[in-house]
């Protein structure tokens, strides 16, 4: 693979507790483990981190494959849940859920262009056959 770009960030501290940064500076976060994993959730933790750049790329490729087909995604959202839990191995794994709406495209359309975005974008390749992945667009609110 030839790369195009590559990010560059630190963990300081202590994991959890501690503090992330990127090599450029636009990112300088403190850490804290949330509530429900024992900690104080004051403060970002990885699983959040992880949420926002899956929901920001699986966007993109939303609005890069549905303007090859010619759909409109105008007021397009992408929501990205991540669990994490104990696995069957004495570790922890992740569990991840896209829902999106996509209020201008047909219900058929709008389908086929998530499932499109599925098989493009970057962090679904990732995570493939690694963790549990469920993607769905959200059902049309009654007017």
């Amino acid at each position: 693979m030839k790369v195009l770009y590559t990010a560059n960030a630190r963990a300081t501290g202590d994991g959890r507790e501690g503090r992330v940064s990127t090599s450029d500076g636009t990112l300088e976060l403190d850490l804290a483990a949330p509530k429900e994993l024992g900690g104080a959730g004051n403060a970002a933790n990885p699983e959040q981190l992880f949420a926002a750049g899956y929901a920001a790329c699986f966007h993109s490729a939303l609005r890069m494959v549905a303007r090859q087909a010619k759909v409109d995604v105008t007021g397009s959202v992408v929501d990205a849940e991540v669990g994490i839990g104990p696995n069957d191995a004495g570790g922890f794994g992740l569990t991840v859920a896209l829902t999106v709406d996509l209020p201008a495209a047909p219900r058929e359309a709008a389908e086929q262009i998530v499932a499109k975005a599925h098989q493009v974008c970057p962090y679904s390749n990732a995570t493939r056959g690694n963790i549990e992945v469920a993607v769905a667009v959200r059902e049309a609110l009654a007017a």
